[in-house]
């Protein structure tokens, strides 16, 4: 799962300076706790619940679908787009693939918008030399079908 982009490039640089590490340069995105921080109903929850199973192609429950149309263009579109593609700049995952990195059920779908997740990737520069960092991207790129 690409989230950051899947380049020669982009690997490396995620390798180098990391996700949240708290590296300078380290990539940082922050998916908002809609629930837990009570920016949206937990009505608001369960119909983008079915909106994001939707947008996966999967069946949803139709009327809570369109209910959370507006709540996806006002909340959701900034990241992740319209079409729920995602945004490789952002670290905003595709709504609409097969690829779930906190699970697909639309109970890990709800906590996912109820809580908000981000994981961390340590900084290996200063850990490896550069030369190792290099190679560990072209191993990643060359092993993991990278864009």
């Amino acid at each position: 799962v690409w989230l950051w982009g899947g380049t020669l490039e982009d690997i490396h640089r995620t390798l180098q300076y990391g996700i949240r590490s708290g590296h300078p340069q380290a990539r940082f995105s922050q998916m908002p706790a809609f629930g837990r921080d009570q920016l949206l109903t937990p009505a608001q929850v369960g119909d983008l619940t079915e909106y994001v199973v939707s947008l996966s192609g999967r069946p949803a429950n139709t009327a809570a679908v369109q209910r959370a149309a507006p709540v996806y263009a006002a909340n959701c579109v900034a990241c992740h787009g319209p079409a729920g593609l995602g945004d490789p700049l952002q670290g905003a995952p595709n709504l609409t693939d097969r690829e779930w990195l906190y699970g697909s059920t639309r109970s890990d779908i709800k906590a996912q918008i109820q809580n908000g997740r981000g994981g961390v990737m340590p900084a290996w520069s200063g850990r490896l030399d550069p030369e190792t960092v290099k190679a560990l991207a072209v191993y990643v790129h060359a092993n993991a079908a990278g864009q």
